[in-house]
This record gives structure tokens, sequence and C-alpha cells, in this order.
């Protein structure tokens, strides 16, 4: 058995991706048969343009082997982007020519790694398992110009169509993309395997609950800072009317940055600190001093329909969650977690009246934990995925 993985993000890079495509291959090779063999193709640590991680090009495990593909500088504009997945794309091809799989496992956010796959899939005649990460189709509606989405929407649709449509399986990591894939796509087979809270996060959970007790507050976000966060819409009213209660630490990088850092300058604040990406166990001792976790999503329809991994890494933590979402993430949040505000997306009256729901408490979260963790799901996923690779029927 040969499975081909294709992810343009892997550890060690600081993405959704990396960390979920890392554990899911992990889980796999707990699984699989002593003859099967994994190969990754992905990209050297490119996700933050100020951000670099020492990675090999090549390396051979047992059972594994992983090749990251070099590519250009690049930020987070369309076209640079377009130019980063031109050379992924060339790399794959080229040493995925003449080799043969059982499987392709793709898993996608902007959709071109699913196209890809789907084209490799028809190429060499094997199985394709989908891992679909966002809804890019929905979503370039509400983040490029009309005039561009009027121009471009009808081409990434079909490419969507026939990507899915060439797909045995589909894994969708929200529930709220079911309502859109089941009405375009109703004959597929889905599953629902999220994200999850990695180990590093589990083994740091606290123990015991604590209060906090010092004047001024810290409020920490980590991720990326562009158009789907919507940061620049948010904190510099927010920080600017909670001068003298809360400091903010926002520590990341992406396209909106600097409109985010140009909104601060012109509401005046002085509240706000903005830092660089940092690696992961950096990352836990700043969420584990800090009194309040922020996460924000845009006010996009499609935002409605998505479930920010970092709600799982917030909430392992125990600290009060203050989250700007609508949608289904709300539904989970308010569901799932405990201590948690949820406040309209953009809407800074509706953040300052949330925000006195919070308990100034950092406290357990055991059954959350429980029910997501990452090793679980992704336990279940690649025992999903060896299944199909397994599996002799063909049904394209």
């Amino acid at each position: 058995m040969k499975i081909l993985v294709l992810s343009f993000y892997y550890a060690p890079d600081l993405s959704a991706g990396s960390f979920r495509t890392t554990a899911l291959v992990n889980a796999m090779l707990d699984q699989l048969p002593s003859e099967a063999h994994i190969d990754v193709i992905t990209t050297l640590p490119n996700r933050y343009n100020s951000f670099s991680s020492e990675a090999l090009e090549f390396e051979v495990h047992p059972q594994l082997t992983i090749n990251r593909i070099a590519l250009p500088s690049h930020k987070s504009g369309m076209f640079d982007q377009s130019k980063a997945f031109i050379e992924y794309a060339k790399g794959v091809f080229r040493l995925s020519r003449e080799k043969n799989y059982d499987l392709i496992f793709a898993t996608s956010s902007r959709l071109m790694t699913a196209v890809l796959a789907a084209y490799l899939s028809r190429r060499i005649g094997s199985k394709l398992y989908l891992d679909i990460r966002d809804i890019f189709v929905d979503t370039i509606k509400d983040v490029l110009p009309k005039k561009v989405t009027y121009l471009i929407r009808p081409i990434f649709s079909i490419l969507e169509w026939w990507a899915v449509r060439r797909a045995l399986k589909i894994n969708l990591v929200s529930e709220g993309f079911l309502s859109y894939f089941y009405r375009r796509y109703p004959k597929k087979e889905y599953s629902l395997f999220t994200n999850g809270i990695d180990l590093e996060f589990i083994e740091n959970q606290p123990r015991l609950a604590s209060s906090c007790d010092s004047g001024i507050l810290s409020v920490v976000y980590a991720g990326n800072m562009g158009e789907g966060q919507g940061l620049h819409t948010i904190i510099p009213e927010l920080a600017r009317r909670f001068a003298g209660r809360l400091e903010f630490n926002l520590i990341g990088d992406g396209g909106r940055k600097q409109q985010l850092v140009s909104a601060l300058a012109s509401a005046g604040t002085t509240n706000v600190q903005i830092s660089p990406p940092v690696k992961r166990g950096e990352l836990i001792k700043i969420y584990q001093s800090a009194d309040i976790l922020f996460l924000h999503l845009n006010d996009y329809d499609a935002f409605r329909k998505v479930l920010p991994s970092k709600i799982f890494e917030y909430g392992a933590l125990g600290k009060p969650i203050w989250a700007g979402v609508g949608g289904y993430a709300a539904e989970f949040i308010k569901k799932n977690i405990t201590n948690a505000a949820v406040f309209m997306p953009c809407d800074v009256d509706d953040a300052m009246k949330s925000f006195d729901f919070l308990q100034m408490v950092t406290q357990p979260r055991k059954s959350f934990v429980d029910n997501f963790s990452r090793i679980n799901i992704m336990q279940k996923m690649a025992a999903d995925v060896i299944s199909l690779a397994a599996d002799d029927a063909q049904s394209y």
C-alpha cells in the first residue's frame, strides 16, 4: 500500500494545516501495515514572511518519506500566493512522476491543493481522499472586490466541482460546511473530523482553578492578521475604549498587519503591542501568562460556516475566551466551552457588553479536552483514510 499526502504546510511550519497534517500522518504510521509507505510532499516553512524555521528538504523514516519544496519569498497577497503555489505544483509533478499510489490524500484550504490532487489522481488512476478546511468559492465573494469575484468565481466553481467529483471521500473540518456541500454535491460521502487539541496544549492544561488578581488585564491574540481575521476593524477602537483596563498583545503576521498598525496609530492607542510569530513552546507560555484569550473573524457570510482551529488551543488552556465570531463557531463555543463570551464580529459595542460576562478565572475544561483531543480525532481519521486506501472498490 502506497499513500501520497499533499499538504502545502507541514511541521515545523506554523499553521493549522501543518499541525493537522503532521498529526494525521503520525496517526497513520501507528496503524499502517508493515509493507505500507507514505510519501509526503509539502513545502519548506513559509507560512509567515517574518518567521522561518529550519527543516530538511528531504527526510527518510521507516514507512515515511518527506519532500519539502523550496518556494520563492512571498507575502500574503494573492499574486505572491499564486506564484508560490505554482512552484509547489511543479515540485509535486516532478516528485510524483512515474510513481504509483493506491491513494492520494490532500488537505486544502484554498482549493488548489485539492485540484492538484484530483489531477494527479486522474493521471495515476489512484483513489482520492480530500480534507476540506475552507470553502474557497464561498470565501472569495466576501474578501475580493466584486469585479474580480465576478470574473474568477465561475472558474473556481468549476475547479471545485471537478475536484470534489473526483474524490471518493471528503472530510469537512467544520460541520458548518455541510449545508454548502450537501446542496451542491448531495451524492458524495462525507465525514466530519474536526481540528483538535494537540498534545502540547493538553500537557499544559490547568489542573486547578486560579483567579486573576492583576489590575490591568492582559488580552492575547495569536495567529494570522489578514482580511479573514479582521483585527483592523475591531482592535483599534476596542483598545481605545478599554485604555487603562486592558493591554492587548497581538502575535502574528499577515496581509492586513500594516492596515492594523495604521488604524492603531489613527486611534491613538497606547495599549496594543504587536509581536512577530513565535514557536509553539514560547506561545504556550504567553497564553499561560495572559488573563484573556481573544479571537475574531471578519463579518462575512462565509466565515459563519468555519470553525477556527484557534478555538481548540484556547479552550484547552482554561483561560477566559473573548470571541468575535458568528454562525457555527459561535454555536460551537456556546455549547462546548465554559467561561467564553461571544460577540458579533466587528461590533465594538457588543464586544464591550460581552466582556462583562467573563469571569477572570483560569479553570480546567476536562470534558472539552477529552472530547476534542487531536490524537483521538486523528486516530479515527487515519483509520478512515487507510481503510479507503486498502479498499479494492473503485468508483470514480
